[in-house]
């Protein structure tokens, strides 16, 4: 199955301070900025697109709950997560699976662009948080 780097996720705390560094230093462009408090998401997302290559930006919005709270606590802003998208996701699935790797069946959802995901479970990616996604309606 072909896997190609789709986009990174960066934990931020400042969302308007990171998007104008994207912005301003980087040359970048936004594409997107939402906000999601569906379980499991809790934050305020803008997505900059650098040269065709997007990053995430995601500021937590509930400090008890959100994931993106939680790593920040743990580990410090930065990268949370890089994606790789895959041609179909259940097929990933049962293919990781297959492998014995286990995803995070909580994490799987449908974002607001269509995007499928689903989190790989760390403890069997050497530490790093992996997103597994496919766009079904933009294929």
């Amino acid at each position: 199955m072909n896997k190609i780097f789709d986009h990174m996720g960066v934990a931020v705390r400042d969302l308007e301070s990171s998007i104008s560094f994207y912005l301003h230093t980087l040359g970048g462009r936004l594409i997107d900025r939402y906000r999601s408090e569906a379980k499991g998401v809790e934050s305020e997302i803008a997505i900059i697109d650098v040269n065709g290559t997007r990053t995430e930006l995601l500021m937590p919005t509930n400090n008890s709950t959100s994931p993106i709270a939680r790593f920040i606590k743990q580990k410090g802003k930065g990268v949370h997560h890089i994606a790789y998208k895959v041609d179909n996701l259940d097929e990933a699935i049962k293919d990781l699976k297959r492998q014995g790797i286990r995803v995070m069946e909580d994490t799987r959802r449908i974002n607001k662009h269509g995007r499928r995901l689903i989190y790989l479970n760390p403890a069997d990616t050497e530490g790093t948080i992996i997103e597994y996604c496919d766009y079904p309606h933009n294929q």
